[in-house]
Formats: structure tokens, C-alpha cells, sequence
């Protein structure tokens, strides 16, 4: 018997790496377009230098892991170019492709001062590539997602510089905040963070109307490249499925509490706004269902989406920064390995399997219930 070493993704169809990638742009097409319709100059800008970094980065690793052994003949950095340049597969331009515009449809459109904005997306993608995928071996070996990295590492190191614009960008209105900021107030009684919902129509949610990052507001066109990926099966159904059914059937629960807490709040407005602002919807298409960094076997892909969600509600809910997806992705990232553990690694749904994560669940709804029980409720 031969035994065949062979990185992630693992595919179990007949395709190949590069299809997958491509079917991958081909869905993040509908989202940048309408970027670029929105933002101009700015969303052209997050792409090319996002791309440009991320790529150089992927490029600069394949002439460093391909030189020439040495063999007692002294080459020529022309000829270690040559050698590095023949193992640049097209697989590594269109990885560091997918990343750069993942990354650059997560970041605002402007900093304050303007010129903070190259430093962001130039440190964000090098840090994102660098210590989210290279530092481990390259494409399909990496455990983090390197969008997502690279996104933490701009958030927290620039995170106060960020003008969050809305679709009035182009006509130079812009806001500080995203819809979501109010929510991070957590030294606020329910009602100053949770009042406002009230005042943010459901539509301009839908149409990306509210401040935020330039791809994540696009809700339609999010849900058009969902579905393609879904009918490309370059998206696990199972991860989309078992994150999106979580984390309304949890921020449902939390709806119940914050409304009989502020019955001012309207539980439809309550529920809509926790899933059309922020990264929910993008983080699932695009993001969660990276076939590197999530588990292998079925049964641990659905865990691996409820374990997503339930992370992703308890920091929108209880943490200072109430966008909780990336955060949340990182931490599902980390465990995908242990998720992945060959005494109990099958794609046969055990009962065993099913109670995992039955209570896995349960600690959610319980964090929830004794979390927002004894959160100080109306406070004028």
C-alpha cells in the first residue's frame, strides 16, 4: 500500500485546488462590484494594495522555500530568482488573491488622518499572510484564516483612526461608528445600548445604508455569492447552516430577555439587526467556510459552525467590541485541530457526537440566560 502525504483542503470530488479558489472570486465578484459602485477610488484602493501585499508576501515565500540546495556551487541571485520563480503555482496567486479580498472587503474606507489608511492595509495584509499562513508552511497549512488575522491586527492597532462610511461616502458623509458601536458600551444600562435598534431601518441594513466596512454591508450581494458557492459546493452547507440556524436561534433567546427587560425594543427589530449589521452574513459565506481551517468530518463541521455561533453571540452581547465574527472565526480556528482528533474524527453522526453538541449548545443558552437574568435592565 502507498501512502500519499497530502495537505488541506482535502477535496473529495473530482476538481482540483485552483477551480475551488476561482469558484471562490467568482462569488466575491458580486460583493466587490458593488464595493467599487459604492466607494470608488477608496474600495479600488483596499483591493489593489491588500492584493498587492498579500501576494507579494506569497511570492517572496516561494523564492524562499524553493532556493537552490546548496551544493558547493556559489548562484547567482538571478539563478536562485529562476529556480524559485518554476515551483510559483497558480494555486499560490489565486490563495493570496482570495485573502487579499477578503481582507480589503473587511476594512473601512478612510482613517483619520487619510494617509493612516496605506499603513493599515499594508501592515494588516503583510501581518495577516505572514503570521496567519507563511509562518505555518504556506496554503494549506496554516490554521488561521489570514483575512481574519490581518483584520484583528488593523483593529487593534488602528482601530480608533477608522472612519466607518455609508453608501454616502461618495458624497463625503461619513460616520465614526458602525451600527453595532452602542452595543459595545457595556458600562450602559439594556436600554442605552439596546434603545436605538429602534431608529435603524431593517431595508438599510439589507442595503448597507449604515456605517461599516466597504463589503460587509451588502447583504444581497453576499446572499448572491452564498449561493453560488453553495451550488459550486465550494461551501459546506453543514458550516453555513448549523452557524446561521445557532446564532438566530441564541440571539432569539437574547431577544426574549433585552425585550422583557425594554419592552421598547421590538423583538423582530431586535433579531433582524443582529443579523444583518455587522459581519454575520459575510463571515458565514465567506469566511467560516475556508476549507483549511475548518474541521474535516461532517459531524465536525456542524460543531464547528454551532461553536461559531455561540462564540459570536456572547461577544456581541458581553464583550467591550460587540463585532464578535472575526474574533469568534479565530477561536474556531484554534480548535479545529482538536475537533479534528482521530479518536473520534468519522463522518458517521454518533449519538455521542449529537449530545457534544447538544451541550455545547446548552452552555450557550445558559451563559445567555444567567448573563442577561442579572444585567442591569432599565436604568433612565
Amino acid at each position: 500500500m502507498t501512502i500519499v502525504k497530502q495537505t488541506s483542503p482535502h477535496i473529495h470530488r473530482k476538481d482540483s485546488l485552483a477551480r475551488m479558489l476561482i469558484d471562490v472570486l467568482v462569488s466575491l465578484a458580486p460583493v466587490s462590484i458593488t464595493a467599487l459602485i459604492v466607494y470608488g477610488l477608496a474600495a479600488f484602493r483596499n483591493l489593489m494594495v491588500s492584493v498587492a501585499t498579500m501576494s507579494l508576501c506569497e511570492f517572496v515565500f516561494v523564492l524562499i522555500m524553493n532556493r537552490i540546495p546548496y551544493d558547493g556551487t556559489k548562484h547567482t541571485l538571478k539563478e536562485q530568482f529562476l529556480h524559485g520563480v518554476k515551483e510559483y503555482r497558480l494555486y499560490h496567486l489565486l490563495g493570496s488573491l482570495v485573502s487579499g479580498v477578503i481582507f480589503a472587503l473587511i476594512m473601512p474606507a478612510a482613517t483619520n488622518p487619510g494617509y493612516m489608511i496605506y499603513i493599515a492595509l499594508i501592515l494588516g495584509a503583510a501581518f495577516g499572510m505572514i503570521i496567519g499562513k507563511l509562518v505555518f508552511g504556506g496554503l494549506g497549512q496554516n490554521i488561521f484564516n489570514p483575512a481574519a488575522v490581518g483584520m484583528v491586527f488593523a483593529k487593534l492597532c488602528f482601530g480608533s483612526k477608522y472612519v466607518y462610511a455609508t453608501n454616502d461616502y461618495v458624497n463625503g458623509v461619513s460616520a465614526g461608528g458602525t451600527a453595532l458601536s452602542n452595543l459595545g458600551n457595556t458600562s450602559a444600562s439594556l436600554v442605552g445600548r439596546y434603545l436605538e435598534i429602534n431608529d435603524v431601518a431593517t431595508l438599510d441594513l439589507f442595503l448597507g445604508r449604515v456605517p461599516g466596512v466597504i463589503g460587509e454591508g451588502f447583504k444581497f450581494a453576499i446572499l448572491i455569492g452564498l449561493i453560488y458557492l453553495l451550488i459550486r459546493r465550494a461551501a459546506d452547507y453543514r458550516v453555513v447552516c448549523s452557524y446561521l440556524l445557532g446564532y438566530t436561534a441564541l440571539m432569539a433567546l437574547a431577544g426574549i430577555f433585552v425585550c422583557v427587560k425594554v419592552p421598547e425594543v421590538n423583538f423582530g427589530r431586535f433579531l433582524l439587526f443582529q443579523l444583518l449589521s455587522g459581519g454575520v452574513l459575510f463571515g458565514a459565506t465567506y469566511m467560516f467556510t475556508d476549507p483549511v481551517t475548518m474541521p474535516i468530518n461532517a459531524p465536525g463541521r456542524v460543531l464547528y459552525g454551532l461553536l461559531g455561533a455561540g462564540l459570536t453571540v456572547i461577544i456581541r452581547l458581553f464583550a467591550a467590541l460587540p463585532e464578535g465574527v472575526v474574533f469568534s472565526l479565530l477561536l474556531c480556528n484554534l480548535a479545529a485541530p482538536a475537533i479534528d482528533h482521530y479518536a473520534y474524527s468519522s463522518n458517521k453522526f454518533t449519538w455521542k457526537k449529537i449530545a457534544v453538541m447538544g451541550g455545547i449548545f446548552l452552555i450557550f443558552v445558559l451563559g445567555i440566560c444567567f448573563g442577561l437574568g442579572f444585567q442591569e435592565g432599565v436604568v433612565r
